[in-house]
């Protein structure tokens, strides 16, 4: 019976060791597909992202420009008097040259009112003469008579020192001498600058009249309206009899022999623009290109669009372009020769810092801290953190930690 017992035991040993052997081995099993399963799924779960290459190249900015084409000139003319239209000599639609007349107003009271202030002034100036002839004559009488009585007055005082004559008869020839004297200088001294009192209150007298009649010849030159330039007769509201009124429109004159685009831009585009740069401005309604060039950008933003404005000059010598017309041209500047930039999709910004997710050669990203330099409307400038060939993840970063593996897209 003892001997039984223990080979029992045995085979009870030999069998519990058997089926811990075949449990490990299930175990084994079942932890490998586990592991399997969970690495296919890690690999499944890898966000799958779209990288570039950093490389060294010129940077441009693409400025495109849009706004309307605005005639060189449109003037508004009206009369800068109140007065009866005697004459009109542009329509509407007419091509006219610089100077030439386009309405007479009545000027008949105008002309006889020139005629008796010219008169008048004639008469002043006559007048002028007539004083000025008087008073060097009397100036010239008076003169002569004051040195007789001086040279006269020096004799009797010598005769006086000898005893020739009496103290009376001394007396009355400085008596006389005085006279004449007190008169020279009334005359002498009314002299000022060259001319005495008498004869410039009548020359300031005839220089008014002068004036008052220049004054009516201005008015008169100025109720006959003139084209200021050369241009065509875009408006017109003036006929013969009708009553012009002073600052009333009567014509509207367009010079489109030179056409200009008025454009808006932002900051960073009115940064680099200059003017004097030439550009091929395209106007739709036409189907035409044209040649232009920048002649101004604005210095300041606009208070109120906070935007700047940019003018472009166009040659128009056959007139084909009309005011109001939809244009639009781009400029391409070089902001950077050979410099490191990347799409803007690649930086991203938190906490004021800018960063970028490069590619390592494993698979894993890194986040990597950039400075950044220039802009334009895709890319931005690398200063510092990103090398020559190193690639940069474009999408999905919002799912990505520094580390993480990720799937490049199959380009």
């Amino acid at each position: 019976m003892r001997h039984n017992f223990t080979v029992t035991t045995k085979r009870q040993k030999l069998a519990a060791g058997g089926i811990v052997l075949i449990l490990l081995a299930i175990a084994l099993y079942v932890y490998m597909g586990m592991g399997k399963d969970n690495m296919q799924k890690v690999r499944r779960n890898s966000p799958v992202v779209e990288v570039q290459e950093v490389v060294r190249a010129d940077m441009g900015r693409h400025i495109v420009l849009s706004g309307q084409t605005v005639a060189d000139a449109s003037i508004s003319l009206a009369p800068k008097y109140n007065g009866r239209i005697t004459a009109v000599y542009a329509d509407l639609g007419d091509w006219v040259e610089e100077g030439q007349i386009l309405m007479v107003q009545d000027l008949e009271d105008l002309d006889i009112s020139i005629a008796q202030n010219a008169a008048a002034a004639g008469a002043a100036r006559a007048d002028v003469r007539e004083t000025a002839a008087t008073y060097n004559a009397n100036l010239s009488s008076k003169k002569n008579a004051y040195e007789l009585a001086s040279a006269k007055y020096e004799r009797q005082k010598y005769l006086f020192s000898i005893g020739a004559i009496s103290q009376d008869k001394l007396d009355s020839v400085e008596a006389e001498y005085s006279a004449a004297k007190a008169a020279y200088e009334v005359l002498a001294n009314q002299q000022a600058g060259g001319m005495a009192a008498a004869i410039e209150s009548k020359e300031l007298l005839a220089a008014k009249q002068e004036h008052a009649t220049e004054a009516l010849e201005k008015q008169r030159s100025d109720m006959i309206l003139r084209a200021p330039r050369s241009g065509i007769i875009a408006y017109r509201n003036a006929e013969v009899g009708a009553m012009a009124a002073a600052g009333t429109k009567a014509f509207t004159l367009v010079d489109n022999g030179h056409i200009n685009v008025d454009c808006t831009i932002g900051e960073n585009d009115a940064a680099i623009l200059q003017a004097g740069m030439e550009v091929n401005v395209t106007i739709d309604a036409l189907g035409k290109d044209f040649l232009g060039k920048i002649i101004f950008v604005s210095p300041a933003m606009d208070e109120d669009s906070k935007s700047y404005r940019v003018r472009v000059s166009l040659d128009n010598p056959d007139n084909t372009v009309k005011a109001g017309l939809f244009a639009h041209t781009a400029v391409d500047i070089l902001q950077r020769p050979q410099t490191i930039f990347v799409p803007q999709s690649a930086v991203l910004t938190r906490n004021g810092e800018q960063y970028v997710f490069v590619l390592r050669e494993d698979g894993t990203v890194e986040r990597r801290v950039v400075k950044i330099g220039l802009l334009n409307d895709v890319s931005e400038e690398i200063l510092e953190g990103l090398a020559e060939g190193e690639k940069v993840v474009l999408t999905n970063q919002d799912k990505l930690q520094d580390g993480m593996k990720v799937k490049v897209a199959a380009e």
